[in-house]
């Protein structure tokens, strides 16, 4: 997991071939104004896709991870409280892995939580189990999804 704020990306740029064509996006497109949607940036191999809800409390957020992409996520409205545990320590599984979604719930608690706020990012990687979507009030964000 990495987190960071959008003024400083240049190093994390350099952590995978397709960070800096996300951070470039970021910062050339007025993310808070698009609506609910999926868009491609590069085939499957970068998208994004920018979520509305209403904040839930920690005992409603499910854990989750993935496989075949890496999440970059931004909140855009709001402050939201993510839940992290590594998937080594998750060992109950609430749903099966779905290939087609790239995802996988556990029923594990988390050990930490990160609160993130506009103009701040996590990343996070196949090994890093999050449960997203905590906070209070409406929420908006864009998660970036990076083929491995």
């Amino acid at each position: 997991m990495i987190i960071g704020n959008l003024k400083n990306t240049r190093i994390t740029e350099s952590l995978h071939p397709s960070f800096k064509k996300v951070f470039d996006y970021v910062n050339s497109t007025d993310l808070k104004t698009m609506i609910p949607t999926t868009t491609e940036l590069q085939d499957r191999d970068i998208y994004l896709m920018i979520h509305e809800y209403i904040g839930k409390n920690p005992q409603e957020a499910t854990m989750e991870a993935h496989q075949q992409y890496i999440d970059i996520q931004i909140p855009l409205i709001g402050q939201e409280l993510i839940g992290w545990e590594t998937v080594e320590n998750c060992d109950k599984v609430k749903t099966p892995y779905n290939d087609e979604k790239d995802v996988i719930f556990f029923a594990t608690s988390p050990s930490m939580y990160i609160t993130l706020h506009p103009d701040e990012f996590v990343i996070f990687f196949p090994e890093d189990v999050h449960a997203p979507g905590i906070g209070i009030g409406e929420l908006k964000k864009v998660v970036f999804k990076v083929k491995i």
